[in-house]
């Protein structure tokens, strides 16, 4: 399906893409690009890539298919460097958790060649990085939701959906605004909570029996709490005005929990509880592997 992929940010993602596009059979070339030469030659070694470039416009110039799999922050800089090299049906998509700022970037830097980028955001990771944590099987049976525009070329819609399903992945569509909505309450909220409770509970005076002695739902809960902190720095602020609105609803939430603890309100607090319980057995989401 495609004859040379060009991935830039060749790490968890970007790794995880190529090594499952690999082992479908489904790409001739892989070439690599990104700030960090040292991971570039490991993802040679592992045999994730075929040859790196470190110039983001070199490593674009012939490949019919390009993933930038950077950190938000650097993702419209690549699209500024790469708008010029790319050719008439080279197709462009990204993988970032927050979509109205990558389009508005596209748009700035690609002009014309617009229609020919198909946002996309692949909702699996782990709590690694890096090219050595990347591995073939991470988008099995996993969600990817492209977010196209009403410009976006259908043919270059398809390419990248028979992408990511030949990666093992269940590919839906979405709107821009709606995505960045959804995703600021079920991960990007849930990220931000996991920091700041354990930067809470590592600043208390009895910080190492709290650790020490911590349970499974304390580890499942704050794991995420060990993702790259420059990542989720670029996620939060690309998704503000979302995750603040998200913020504002738990704030509710909160304040109501400790006005029942407060006034000793053991129907409320069951209330909250049973709603909450309800409402995630309703969901049928999986449970956790502790």
């Amino acid at each position: 399906m495609i004859q040379r992929l060009c991935v830039i940010g060749v790490g968890l993602i970007g790794g995880s893409l190529a090594r499952a596009l690999r082992d479908a059979g489904a790409v001739d070339h892989i070439v690599g690009c990104g700030r960090s030469a040292p991971n570039l030659v490991r993802a040679v070694e592992l045999g994730v890539i075929d040859e790196y470039i470190v110039d983001p416009a070199e490593a674009v110039r012939g490949a019919d298919m390009v993933v930038v799999a950077t950190a938000l922050s650097a993702t419209p800089i690549i699209f500024e460097k790469i708008a010029t090299a790319i050719n008439a049906t080279t197709v462009v998509t990204d993988v970032g958790s927050a979509k109205a700022r990558v389009v508005e970037a596209a748009r700035r830097s690609f002009g014309d060649d617009f229609h020919q980028f198909v946002p996309g955001h692949p909702i699996a990771g782990t709590e690694k990085s890096g090219v050595e944590a990347s591995f073939a099987e991470l988008f099995q049976e996993h969600r990817v939701i492209l977010t196209p525009l009403a410009e976006t070329n259908p043919e270059a819609l398809n390419r990248v959906a028979a992408m990511w399903r030949l990666a093992g992945a269940n590919v839906t569509e979405m709107d821009v605004e709606q995505h960045d909505k959804v995703l600021a309450a079920t991960s990007h909220l849930p990220h931000m909570l996991a920091y700041a409770l354990v930067d809470c509970l590592a600043k208390m005076d009895q910080s190492e029996d709290v650790f020490r002695y911590a349970a499974g739902g304390f580890r499942d809960f704050t794991r995420i709490a060990s993702s790259s902190p420059e990542m989720w720095c670029d996620i939060s602020l690309d998704n503000r005005e979302a995750i603040l609105t998200v913020l504002d609803s738990f704030s509710a939430t909160y304040e109501r929990l400790r006005h029942a603890l407060e006034n000793d309100n053991r129907d409320l607090l069951l209330e909250i509880f049973s709603g909450a319980k309800a409402a995630r057995e309703r969901a049928a989401l999986p449970r956790s592997k502790s």
